[in-house]
């Protein structure tokens, strides 16, 4: 209980509280405005985190975060461009009932859906982690080797529909993570000989490069016409909300599931978690000729989905120190600066920070109403602001950002040379997202397979000794060899009719 308290305390101060509304603020108008992701918002909001203690920092990245997913909705509702990529699995069905004069319904249902599918989330973030934590203290290098193996293998399966180029960009993620003195043996690898590499390849700008920079860069060339805005009142956005609860609890709680359990998996997010809890709402909908006409039924279990996904990210984050997504990914890096290192230690060493999590999360949720509602009413003002004016400004900050980390040029070079090749690469349809897993896993791997190949003296079979390390290589193996075995399993049935005539 003193922990708990403590954790209310450190939450409920003027300073925490400040950053909390300030963060809501930003979230929310980066989340609305078509083409700044909730990804990019974090990237930019690192090099302030420098300068605040370890729970307000954490306070920004939770309220931001959430505030981005949720205000993505509003221009995918009356513009049908969606603000991040967890607002595009529903934005034609929000925008079809715009058009239809419900624009006040859809958003009133992303709104509130969203806020209820963060709690879920919550919950399921608070009773989970401290269990795995404590399940997570037997883990040796072994465990924990196949584990980032395990995870770094489900992420590119479940997170492209192209794996071939998910693969190639989580080699790419390796190669750069590789850079630099940061290995075991403490060798320079890569540096070409230029002493700035020796340190390696910074994570702040190469992640503002690739996340910031290559939205400026694909703006400046892109000549498409803006679309109008859907030019209608928006009344009363809470109206009906009750009706819709007790017209569709079991879309509720089974976008509020699919959400955490997507959201756990690394690698997936809220966009994949908004985009399968669509598709499983049309599937078993009593009415699946309604969905793209202006049906609500895919907005309230998408919306519950996309937030519930926030807080699912964040338990293989804290208990393992593996990102569930590119959110949780600038998250750790954010943990390790305050040294709050992800483990099974930070529940047992420093259990106040953990619970001050918990207590962000739920009031985060929770001022999502009446802060989204008031975002949603002047909604028409901040989606008419002039991209031609705020993309410089973006532009500005991702330099200065990059600059104040190591007060180095050479980091800007990074941030640059890193938005160019992620805007050719995302061109070419190789999702970004893999490479960003590389780098945070790559030295994680590295370094457990160099521990383990040490104390098992080179031996393989060592590897699946220990009962947790074998469950979890047999299931690497079997994610490996899946598609294989399929194509193999597929033959033989075919081959079957042909024996028995």
């Amino acid at each position: 209980m003193d922990a708990v308290v403590t954790a209310f305390g450190m939450v409920f101060n003027t300073e925490t509280l400040l950053i909390i509304a300030a963060s809501s603020i930003y979230g929310l108008f980066v989340g609305a405005v078509p083409g700044l992701t909730a990804t990019m918002a974090l990237a930019l909001l690192v090099p302030l985190t420098f300068f605040m203690d370890p729970i307000p920092a954490l306070a920004a990245m939770v309220t931001t975060s959430a505030m981005a997913i949720f205000a993505g909705d509003i221009p995918g509702c009356l513009l049908r461009m969606p603000g991040t990529a967890a607002s595009a699995a529903y934005t034609d069905e929000s925008f079809a009932m715009s058009r239809n004069g419900h624009a006040d319904t859809a958003l009133g249902a992303g709104l509130v859906f969203s806020a209820i599918g963060g709690l879920f989330g919550t919950v399921v973030l608070i009773a989970c982690a401290p269990i795995l934590a404590e399940f997570a203290l037997n883990f040796t290098s072994f465990e924990y080797f196949w584990l980032i193996l395990l995870g770094i293998t489900c992420a590119i399966a479940i997170s492209s529909d192209r794996p071939l180029k998910g693969g190639i960009m989580l080699v790419l993620g390796f190669l750069v993570a590789s850079v630099g003195l940061s290995n075991p043996a403490a060798f320079p690898r890569f540096t070409g000989g230029n002493t700035d590499l020796m340190g390696g390849i910074g994570f702040l700008p190469l992640l503002i490069g690739m996340f910031a920079t290559s939205e400026i860069i694909r703006y400046a060339l892109d000549t498409k016409a803006r679309p109008p805005i859907i030019d209608q009142p928006i009344v009363n956005v809470f109206a009906g909300m009750w009706r819709l609860t007790v017209k569709y609890p079991v879309q509720i709680v089974r976008g509020s599931v699919l959400g955490t359990v997507v959201g756990a998996l690394p690698g997936a997010g809220s966009d994949i978690a908004a985009w399968m809890s669509y598709a499983v709402s049309k599937k078993f909908s009593k009415e699946p000729e309604k969905f793209g006409t202006g049906h609500v039924e895919g907005i309230v279990e998408s919306g519950a989905a996309n937030n519930s996904a926030l807080a699912g990210a964040w338990i293989p984050a804290l208990v393992f120190g593996i990102p569930g997504d590119t959110l949780t990914a600038i998250v750790i890096g954010v943990l390790y600066m305050k040294n709050l290192n992800p483990g099974p230690t930070l529940f047992t060493t420093n259990p106040q920070n953990i619970y001050a999590i918990y207590i962000l999360f739920i009031f985060a949720n929770l001022i999502m109403v009446p802060f989204g509602w008031a975002t949603i009413k002047v909604a028409k003002r901040i989606l008419a602001v002039p991209r031609a004016i705020l993309m410089p400004v973006i532009l500005l900050f991702c330099i200065v950002g990059s600059f104040a980390m190591n007060n180095a040029a050479f980091d800007i070079g990074i941030m640059l040379v890193a938005g160019f090749v992620a805007y050719i690469l995302e061109e070419n349809d190789f999702p970004v997202a893999p490479a960003i897993l590389g780098v945070v896993l790559g030295p994680m791997l590295e370094e457990n397979l160099v521990k383990s190949m040490i104390k098992s003296d080179g031996h393989v079979a060592d590897f699946f000794e220990r009962p947790i390390a074998g469950v979890l290589g047999v299931a690497t193996l079997v994610v490996w060899t899946w598609p294989f075995l399929r194509i193999a399993i597929g033959r033989l049935r075919a081959r079957q009719p042909r024996s028995a005539a």
